[in-house]
């Protein structure tokens, strides 16, 4: 008897958390997008747009659930405020009007990389890394973009459309192409001293990105470990090898840990 009561109260239980972590299943992030104020484009569309993008990475991160993401419109670049909403909202604002789908889906993607990076304030001597984790994630994305409408897109009409998320990324890695022969490792030692100066050096970010994004497509949820990238940022200023050195540490897993020192391996730095 006491076992069936057992099993009833567990089963309760299940209904009431449908999204709790023993179920595996996590809660799609909620995103909100201000309407009226994109130029040409409904919000219902957008919407669309932003929830493919987001179910790209999401499925691979490391949380169970999200506050919402409260989307409007910028003419001075996209942005992921560090201050929140009065209920905890992220804010986030992307810099894109009419039906530029393409554009819409690479900046919410890199800007979403920051959400699941967990940014926060504090020293910015490696920022420059995870903005080129949030360039990634942008590619990631708008190559996922295009797999997944070609069998299922918003609406029967958009399908054709799938295909120019890829082209869209592969414009970017054409524009910014990595230099010939050359490692990872060779790289980051002649620009070791110069990356922190301009973090967001999106010529530069892309370069970074296209080599690390066959790692991510190989084993996707490696996303997962950048949730625990900036447990330890503050303000005090870090090397590059004490930050992936925090980085591994702070990773919940074996996995996890591994892929922080494959990752750093291929900048020529030893965990």
């Amino acid at each position: 008897m006491n076992y069936y009561k057992y099993a009833l109260f567990t089963f309760l239980i299940s209904l009431l958390l449908p999204w709790s972590v023993s179920s595996g299943e996590k809660k799609f992030p909620k995103i909100e997008i201000k309407p009226n104020i994109w130029g040409g484009a409904s919000t219902r569309d957008i919407q669309k747009i932003l929830n493919s993008a987001a179910r790209q990475l999401w499925p691979h991160a490391h949380q169970d659930r999200l506050s919402t993401i409260k989307v409007e419109r910028s003419r001075t670049g996209p942005i992921v405020l560090y201050r929140r909403g009065e209920k905890g909202e992220y804010l986030m604002r992307l810099d894109s009007e009419k039906t530029y789908w393409s554009q819409y889906a690479f900046q919410f993607a890199h800007e979403f990389g920051h959400i699941i990076c967990r940014y926060k304030k504090g020293d910015q001597s490696n920022l420059w890394f995870e903005e080129t984790l949030c360039e990634t994630a942008s590619l990631f994305a708008l190559r996922g973009m295009t797999k997944e409408w070609k069998a299922k897109p918003p609406y029967p009409n958009w399908k054709s459309y799938g295909q120019e998320f890829a082209k869209y990324a592969q414009k970017r890695i054409t524009k910014y192409p990595w230099p010939k022969n050359q490692s990872l490792g060779v790289w980051y030692k002649e620009r070791k001293h110069s990356l922190a100066k301009e973090p967001a050096d999106r010529g530069r970010n892309v370069r970074l990105a296209s080599q690390l994004l066959p790692l991510f497509e190989e084993k996707p949820s490696r996303w997962g470990a950048c949730a625990f990238i900036n447990t330890n940022k503050s303000n005090q200023k870090r090397s590059f090898s004490t930050y992936l050195e925090d980085w591994k540490k702070n990773c919940k897993s074996i996995v996890q840990k591994e892929f922080v020192r494959k990752l750093a391996g291929e900048f020529s730095i030893n965990l």
